[in-house]
């Protein structure tokens, strides 16, 4: 089966202002669109691993996110619906009808907005850690004001810059990872913390990175709102977590997981980005789940 590897740039525009989308292609065969998370260190290269194996049966296309990934970023307000439209520009202009849609983290979350405008855009769907508000947020358990005050700070040239590089440092990325995204010890280290770095340090990175944190792209604004919006999708679909991911995540992926029409998977290791750590644990989940039938196929 050709496994081969084929790197693309999307050109797509939003309120006038182009923009370039990293895109990897993999395989042959009914498409599947992967989609990352959405995080100050995340490209569509953290599903590298999950897409080669799935590419042994799928043509896989993995896609960044405007406003993040791996390409220099213009300055934008970025917000769910830029992000939701740019989901319907995938499944119209890029991967039309895929077989199933694979989506990590916030993406999942911002797929699962989608949906609710569009609820028959999928017929199966994985939702890796789906998660649908930011860190900061998750914290206070709210929207607090001065997060918009934050992201004014870190949108100034010279001073916001400067804080971002502090947030950015070797020192905090491996503590916030090892905290919440990773589970094995110094698996964060290396050229992976180094990769990491270089995706941290894009330029215009901090803008994205800072809606991510305060919750300035978070697709939904209550646990019901996210909850309502899956439950009225037609899509099949898979939610795998595991149990070591952080309590007030997992709670909210339970409650996603309640839901009729979703099959859960419990994970027997990872964090939030279990995807990435754990591939294979992954892919075998996900084509276990794929070729069980279904009372109605």
């Amino acid at each position: 089966m050709d496994n081969d590897v084929t790197e693309e740039t999307l050109h797509w525009a939003w309120g006038g202002m182009p923009i370039e989308v990293g895109v990897t292609r993999r395989g042959q065969g009914p498409e599947v669109l992967l989609l990352p998370a959405l995080s100050s260190i995340s490209t569509r290269h953290e599903m590298d691993a999950l897409q080669v194996g799935l590419a042994e049966r799928f043509t896989t296309v993995s896609v960044d996110w405007p406003g993040f990934g791996d390409r220099p970023r213009p300055f934008m307000e970025a917000e769910p619906r830029m992000l939701t439209a740019f989901i319907d520009y995938l499944l119209d202009e890029v991967v039309f009808l895929p077989e199933m849609i694979v989506a990590a983290g916030h993406g999942a979350g911002m797929v699962i907005r989608h949906l609710e405008e569009h609820p028959d855009a999928a017929d199966r769907l994985v939702l890796i850690a789906p998660t649908w508000r930011g860190p900061l947020p998750t914290m206070a358990g709210e929207h607090k004001p001065w997060f918009g005050h934050l992201r004014a700070w870190f949108d100034r040239p010279v001073i916001g810059a400067g804080i971002y590089r502090l947030n950015v440092s070797n020192w905090f990325l491996r503590r916030m990872a090892g905290e919440h995204v990773y589970e094995t010890p110094d698996w964060l280290s290396g050229e992976r913390l180094a990769a990491k770095r270089r995706i941290a340090r894009t330029p215009g990175a901090r803008h994205g990175s800072i809606r991510f944190v305060t919750g300035g792209v978070d697709p939904f604004n209550s646990r019901e709102a996210c909850v309502a919006a899956l439950k009225g999708a037609s899509a099949r679909t898979l939610l795998l977590m595991s149990e070591n991911m952080p309590p007030r995540s997992r709670a909210e992926m339970r409650a996603m997981g309640a839901l009729p029409r979703v099959d859960t998977v419990s994970l027997s290791r990872g964090r939030l980005s279990v995807h990435e750590e754990y591939p294979d644990d992954v892919g075998e989940a996900i084509l276990a789940w794929y070729d069980t039938p279904q009372p109605h196929e």
